[in-house]
């Protein structure tokens, strides 16, 4: 695999620890081409409420009025969106910070349900050429999930959903998903034990019985997000793990890998 698109929540990427970036150069250094898109829904969170702003949520998404939407767009592409640059430049990458408006990098449409949750778009285009071009210079893109649509209106995208979207349109068919869990665990004769696959059936099937639980939940509905168009298989790991993403990419057996069936 020599390329791969990584999603990482903002709240994640920001507590990992220099290793992992320094993984991300040397995989870079050996020919393998990273693609990163964030999310940032902690720091988006907090950010509203500084000014006063009351977070909701229907199914998952931010209800995300126009008020929102410029918080979204200031902590994401702004904020976060740099700090990962940064950290990345820091440690000897070569990165370069986008924002899906960014010459038309994600182009966005409403999403069914928009006049309940106000400016929440769903992928109808990905500009793969910049992506590709910007990788050809010897960057690392890092990718901030704001959409835009041809009449100039901007949209906030689910970061699972963009990355989703981001792979399958550079025809990349596996994933990585970097979180604070090893994988996801299930009880084996009283110990927790990562698992190394699951479908979309076991899933379901270990939400129902308990097994997955709590915030675990919403980790991997967003996980099973990303397996859109050409997606295969989302690997879910833990970033704090040494050489989490050298292992992942080329020695496999670290983590979950989920499967459509």
């Amino acid at each position: 695999m020599n390329r791969f698109v990584m999603k990482c929540g903002g709240s994640t990427l920001a507590a990992l620890p220099d290793a992992f970036f320094q993984d991300l150069r040397e995989l870079q250094e050996s020919g393998v081409q990273p693609v990163i898109v964030h999310g940032g829904g902690p720091a988006i969170n907090e950010t509203l409420g500084k000014l006063g702003i009351e977070s909701r949520f229907v199914n998952g998404l931010r209800v995300t009025d126009e008020a929102t939407l410029e918080v979204v767009e200031m902590v994401l592409a702004g904020r976060i969106n740099k700090e990962i640059v940064r950290k990345l430049q820091q440690n000897g990458a070569k990165a370069l910070g986008l924002s899906g408006t960014d010459g038309r990098l994600i182009e966005a449409q409403p999403v069914a349900n928009a006049d309940e949750i106000g400016f929440v778009g769903d992928v109808a285009g990905v500009n793969a050429e910049l992506i590709e071009g910007v990788v050809a210079l010897g960057y690392l893109p890092v990718i901030a999930p704001i959409g835009i649509d041809a009449q100039g209106q901007r949209y906030n995208i689910n970061a699972d959903t963009a990355a989703g979207a981001v792979a399958s349109r550079l025809g990349v068919d596996s994933m990585i998903v970097v979180t604070d869990v090893p994988g996801i665990m299930r009880t084996v004769d009283g110990e927790k034990k990562v698992l190394p696959q699951v479908t979309f059936a076991d899933i379901e099937e270990m939400i129902g019985s308990g097994e997955i639980y709590g915030g675990m939940i919403p980790k991997v509905r967003a996980a099973m997000k990303c397996l859109h168009g050409d997606v295969r298989e989302v690997v879910i790991v833990d970033g704090a793990e040494p050489r989490v993403l050298s292992r992942a990419v080329r020695e496999g057996g670290i983590g979950t890998r989920i499967v459509r069936e």
